[in-house]
């Protein structure tokens, strides 16, 4: 229960808010549920409240809204710090702070104060509480998201934004790697995509991410064995030896080079040029300060720009590559002969999990320890993630090549354009660097899913740097108009509503002639004999005279050459007709000229056309045959008598 306040600030109002507001406060006290944060309070249920608390602000007059801000304001603060004073956030009666957290946010929704205030309160209770009790008070916050950011965001958006950076400030992003990243969720999902708050748009770098490691030359002269091991294997690589009186001062200043590695025992050097042939891989002990000198460059990419920081960049990620490839090939022998030596041994038990590398490992940071180095390299998680920032700064050079520029030579933020462009060597040299990281990185257990993860994550930054590259242009499209939603639903139900059939449709043919007749429907009048009995060729004879008129009488020769077409046609069909009964005067036809050889005996037409069979017509045959020269085959085939052209 709130305590009873005897502050008014000057305004008659703030002792009637500080009653309605307690009285709140009471009524939605629920013990039961006093252990655990339950969802937020239902507006609905508070109609009385809401009501009331306008009653007071009309009864006031026509005072200034922030007369009104201020009263409520007033009460509302006095209420939670006497709360946050009598309560602790362990005990269960600390629900009423989130109770009073939702009453603010409700009339915050309903304009009767400051949209912001819930936030603020917020923010004053993170500050007050240790990190375990941040956890809590997160936890209301997640849950409460979308009432937060539903209704007046823009007031919001920069004390959300205060807040969760200075509660991220507090946290160890080693012990608190969860917290963090729940902070960062809620950031992401309260934020619009395009929000600038979010963006680099000067594309600054983290230079104070500093990786600190041991730079000094290492020495074992304290471990003379482990020294006489070294110079074997020094003897059967690529180094060269010399006395420790021959190098002079200049020579001794090379061990600070980027590149250049330098180990000193027992009075002898050995210079490791890393350089030149990278096929034999250094030992741990070279690599080292090579190794982490690359983190300088991941950190700060411009330095590559420099040609002496790229060539040592060169050499320290081939030597870097080629050690790691050394120790893959390692791991998987020692993984077959483990495998033969188990199988030799028989089938045992094993804990899950146990023969598979752990590839989903975190590390917050990295141990630059020299101890711990060849334990690192033969983690293949940590060689995953140096070879994904390898795999990023090899981008962004490729992104530095001339052929690259061109796509973004008309962009505005040139606080993210270089000047810089990369020699065709170097670019060479990049996309080989890429493909074999590429190619590593899908080695062991679910490298093929790693990589393309990688790669999907890599595409699609290349376009968030493309856009903030554009200013950061916004691409969100305003929301619909009410009038525009109701007349595309308007259309779109008319579109979609079932028509009415039209009498006769557009574009349709009209079929009353198939009921055309007195005592016939359509259906009979395709039973007429006309429509599937053969004509006579009396019957062709008028319309042939017709088109030879038509034919001779023609203006044009569009219409000369239609009425020629018409008579051939029909000319055609009178000798497919003929030819069972009048065979034998087709010669003097004359190519279709003299017609009236096949009508000199009488009509064609009736009976003669399909009563010729097999022997009369041999008999005309034979009769054609005698007068004419011209052979006939006894069976006549329909299809040896063509038309003639006219």
């Amino acid at each position: 229960m709130p305590g009873k306040f005897s502050y008014s600030a000057g305004l008659s109002s703030v002792a009637a808010y500080t009653a309605l507001f307690a009285e709140w406060l009471q009524k939605i006290c629920n013990p039961q549920d006093a252990t655990r944060i339950t969802s937020a309070l239902n507006v609905a249920d508070f109609k009385e409240e809401l009501q009331a608390l306008a009653n007071i602000r009309d009864s006031e007059g026509a005072k200034a809204q922030q007369a009104h801000y201020a009263a409520i304001e007033t009460v509302l603060r006095e209420t939670f710090y006497g709360l946050l004073a009598s309560t602790s956030i362990d005990q269960p009666s600390f629900k009423q702070v989130w109770n009073l957290l939702d009453i603010i946010t409700i009339i915050s929704d309903n304009g009767d104060c400051d949209p912001a205030l819930a936030v603020w309160l917020v923010e004053e209770l993170l500050d007050s509480q240790t990190v375990e009790g941040c956890r809590v008070i997160f936890d209301y916050l997640e849950s409460r998201r979308e009432s937060i950011i539903t209704k007046h965001f823009k007031p919001k958006h920069l004390v959300i934004l205060r807040t969760c950076n200075e509660l991220l400030r507090r946290l160890s992003r080693a012990e608190d790697t969860v917290f963090c990243g729940r902070v960062f969720i809620y950031l992401f999902q309260s934020f619009p995509l395009g929000d600038r708050s979010s963006v680099n748009l000067r594309g600054e770098y983290h230079v104070d991410n500093i990786t600190t490691y041991d730079k000094t030359s290492f020495s074992s002269s304290k471990s003379p064995e482990l020294m006489d091991i070294d110079i074997k294997d020094t003897q059967t690589s690529d180094l060269t030896t010399q006395p420790s009186h021959a190098l002079n001062k200049h020579e001794a200043g090379q061990a600070d080079v980027p590149g250049l590695a330098v180990k000193e025992a027992k009075g002898v050097t050995f210079q490791v040029r890393v350089g030149g042939d990278v096929s034999q891989a250094l030992d741990a002990d070279t690599l080292y300060p090579i190794f982490w000198s690359l983190q300088e460059y991941f950190s700060t990419p411009t330095k590559l720009f420099d040609t002496s920081n790229l060539e040592a960049f060169k050499r320290g990620l081939e030597a870097t590559i080629s050690k790691f490839k050394q120790v893959q090939k390692d791991s998987e022998e020692r993984g077959a002969t483990k495998r033969s030596d188990d199988h030799r041994r028989g089938t045992k038990r094993k804990r899950n999990g146990a023969s598979e590398e752990n590839t989903s490992a975190f590390n917050p940071k990295y141990l630059t320890s020299r101890d711990l180095f060849e334990l690192e390299i033969s983690d293949l998680a940590f060689r995953r993630h140096v070879l994904v920032q390898a795999l990023i700064l090899t981008d962004f050079l490729l992104s530095q090549t001339p052929k690259a520029k061109i796509k973004t030579g008309n962009l505005k933020n040139k606080a993210v354009l270089y000047d810089f462009a990369l020699q065709e060597d170097d670019t060479i040299w990049a996309m080989r660097m890429r493909l074999e990281i590429a190619s590593y990185l899908q080695y062991g257990p679910d490298g093929k899913f790693y990589y393309r993860m990688v790669d999907t994550v890599l595409l699609r930054d290349k376009n968030w740097v493309h856009w903030k590259a554009e200013s950061c242009e916004p691409f969100q499209r305003p929301s619909v108009s009410a009038e525009n939603f109701v007349e595309a639903r308007n259309g779109a139900q008319k579109a979609c509503a079932n028509k009415r059939l039209r009498a006769t449709p557009l574009g349709s043919l009209d079929l009353r002639f198939l009921s055309d007749g007195e005592n016939m429907d359509g259906m009979e009048n395709f039973k007429e004999p006309a429509r599937y009995a053969v004509p006579s060729p009396e019957s062709l004879r008028g319309p042939i005279a017709d088109d030879e008129f038509d034919s001779q009488t023609a203006k044009s020769e569009d219409d000369k050459q239609l009425a020629a077409s018409a008579r051939a046609s029909k000319l055609w069909r009178m000798l497919r007709i003929c030819y069972k009964s009048k065979l034998r005067v087709f010669d003097k036809i004359d190519d279709g000229n003299n017609l009236e050889a096949l009508f000199e005996n009488g009509d064609l037409g009736g009976d003669d056309q399909g009563s010729g069979d097999a022997e009369p017509v041999e008999q005309e045959q034979q009769n054609v045959s005698q007068t004419s020269e011209v052979p006939v085959s006894p069976t006549p085939d329909p299809s040896a008598v063509a038309p003639t052209k006219s």
